[in-house]
């Protein structure tokens, strides 16, 4: 049995839709879904000290999951990738903190892979970092932090469906939890 621990960002919980559907995508691969939610207040984030603080919140929950635990996490979650280089789990990054110079170590040190999804319209995601750090990478045109699109909210909603297809054939690509997974119905079995 694979599990996975969805790490939230700050501003909203384990089931904004971004998490939702990441983790939805490991659930239906038969993980055990680990949704965190932050226990209190957090300090700045944009401080170093953020790092620290958010592995004493995930730390324990990594490990209650099951051995190496996938781990999806949003902009303040990416905070735990200094504890996915350490503990070597593989993980995907939403929106990841890439102008921190904490969170971009972190992914450097990283052995185990990882997929990292951002936009170009976000301050603090950076393309070619983000493709020396991982070659697993989504990079959305036009996408802010909360990977939403100029134009009509059906675009912003087609980008969440494409970092769903991202997580899939990532994790596809590096065989988790062992298994591929089955072909897509045709339209008519929809």
């Amino acid at each position: 049995m694979a599990d996975a621990v969805v790490i939230p960002g700050g501003r909203f919980g384990p089931y904004a839709p971004l998490l939702m559907y990441a983790g939805d995508v490991a659930e239906q691969r038969g993980a055990t879904i680990h949704r965190h939610s932050w226990s209190r207040e957090f300090p700045p984030h944009d401080q170093p000290e953020i790092e620290s603080w958010v592995a004493g919140e995930i730390g324990p929950v990594i490990d209650a999951a099951g051995a190496a635990p996938l781990l999806i996490g949003k902009s303040l979650g990416t905070n735990a990738a200094s504890l996915a280089a350490e503990k070597s789990l593989p993980a995907v990054w939403l929106t990841p903190l890439l102008t921190f110079p904490w969170v971009a170590d972190a992914l450097s040190r990283a052995t185990a892979p990882s997929l990292l999804v951002g936009g170009t319209a976000d301050e603090v995601w950076d393309g070619n970092l983000a493709r020396r750090l991982s070659p697993h990478v989504l990079e959305v045109e036009g996408a802010n932090h909360g990977m939403y699109v100029p134009g009509p909210l059906t675009e912003s909603v087609a980008v969440l469906g494409q970092v769903v297809a991202a997580i899939e054939d990532f994790l596809d690509a590096i065989g988790w939890p062992g298994w591929k997974r089955a072909a897509r119905p045709a339209a008519s079995q929809w």
